[in-house]
């Protein structure tokens, strides 16, 4: 089997990537209201950006392959459906263990947390219609018309702060009207490495989902060529 080496490098680089930015949060100072608290943002701001980039990238792959009708958009779409979710819980799991102390409470039903749970329902959405039609030409086209509209919860849920206010604050890193960063300056370079490394996983994440999946699809077009070639042998 031929080695795969752009799947290689991008895992070695996620992995480095990650022990870096681990390294650096464990290490760096500890804030003045928030205290050793505040090291949650350089893994819980990186999951959000995750989940916003693999659920456009849902979107996007969905509306390639209704351009072009190639099954390689459609599994990628897919793929980053499902990295999506994954992510989202993440981000969700890491707010409540922020919100516990500082709020109080581990939930609210702020509008930025409430959109993000409505997101679980639409891609999760998402995926059991993927698991209900058998078509593949039919299930390609209706999962990117859903992955299409999905990608409007990206827009509205970074927006939900500034729209709604409630419990949730604004966002620290300000790039509308602006780039604006509202903390500790000394807390940007691990930021902004942990947002890029965890970028360079998303990317290592979709292709080796996006592997898998063909092979999946592989093996079900020869258990299908397989039946089909059996049912016409017995009608002969």
């Amino acid at each position: 089997m031929k080695r795969d080496v752009t799947t290689t490098v991008l895992g070695a680089a996620s992995l480095l990537g990650l022990a870096v930015v681990l390294g650096l949060s464990l290490t760096s100072p500890l804030d003045v209201n928030q205290g050793s608290l505040v090291r949650l943002m350089f893994v819980h701001v990186p999951e959000a950006w995750l989940s916003y980039l693999a659920y456009g990238g849902t979107g996007l792959f969905g509306l390639l392959y209704l351009i072009q009708r190639r099954r390689h958009w459609d599994r990628l779409a897919m793929a980053s459906g499902e990295i999506g979710l994954l992510f989202t819980l993440a981000t969700i799991v890491g707010g409540m263990l922020w919100a516990k102390p500082t709020w109080g409470t581990y939930w609210v039903w702020d509008a930025r947390l409430t959109t993000t749970a409505l997101s679980l329902v639409v891609y999760g959405g998402y995926l059991l219609i993927r698991s209900l039609i058998d078509d593949p030409e039919r299930r390609a086209r209706v999962s990117a018309v859903v992955g299409i509209v999905g990608t409007l919860y990206v827009p509205v849920n970074y927006m939900a702060v500034e729209w709604w206010r409630g419990v949730h604050q604004t966002q620290t890193l300000k790039l509308l009207g602006g780039v604006r960063w509202d903390a500790a300056p000394v807390y940007l370079p691990t930021l902004l490495l942990s947002v890029a490394s965890f970028t360079v996983l998303y990317f290592f994440l979709l292709r080796l989902r996006g592997i898998l999946a063909a092979r999946e699809e592989a093996r079900e077009e020869r258990e299908l060529t397989g039946v089909t070639g059996r049912v016409e042998v017995a009608r002969g």
